[in-house]
């Protein structure tokens, strides 16, 4: 089976790629998607949860940023200008999980109080779950198209060649 490079990724260098390129940023996503879950049920903005919120989405931002900063330049420009694409799926699966970081960066730059300084709580916490709700839709997308072998979509004007 042809594989995504989302999915070649993760399979190289086992188990580290998986944990450094997945596990890491989906644990601190869900993490923060629980305790944010928790925080709005109980409205409680001065419980060690928050804290411990809060931790973890600056973690998870300046994380991913770092993992955008690593695979932008070595894998997303190499795959664009060689053409090395398997199919629009490979493109969807890379593409969605690297917007990954237009979520979590300002994540954290919320929590280090670098944006939305003058906003009230209310829209700050709104904004807060809008971010890590926007990183799990991409996250999942990646994952899903990451999934797919590009095989069997066919292939992109010129690109049926470069499959094999």
């Amino acid at each position: 089976m042809n594989m995504t490079h989302y999915m070649s990724l993760l399979a190289d260098n086992q188990p580290w790629n998986l944990i450094i390129f997945m596990a890491i940023p989906v644990i601190f996503a869900e993490t923060i998607t629980i305790t944010e879950f928790i925080i709005l049920f109980t409205k409680n903005l001065t419980d060690p949860l928050r804290s411990f919120n809060k931790v973890c989405s600056i973690l998870a931002g300046i994380y991913f940023t770092g993992v955008f900063l690593y695979l932008f330049p070595t894998a997303f420009i190499p795959l664009s200008v060689n053409g090395e694409w398997h199919t629009w799926v490979d493109i969807v699966a890379v593409g969605f999980y690297l917007s990954g970081v237009i979520f979590l960066l300002p994540l954290a730059l919320l929590d280090l109080g670098l944006i939305a300084r003058k906003r009230s709580e209310e829209h700050k916490m709104k904004l807060h779950f809008l971010l890590i709700s926007g990183f799990l839709v991409v996250a999942h997308i990646a994952m899903i198209f990451g999934m797919i072998n590009p095989e069997i979509v066919g292939s992109m004007g010129g690109m049926g060649d470069m499959m094999h």
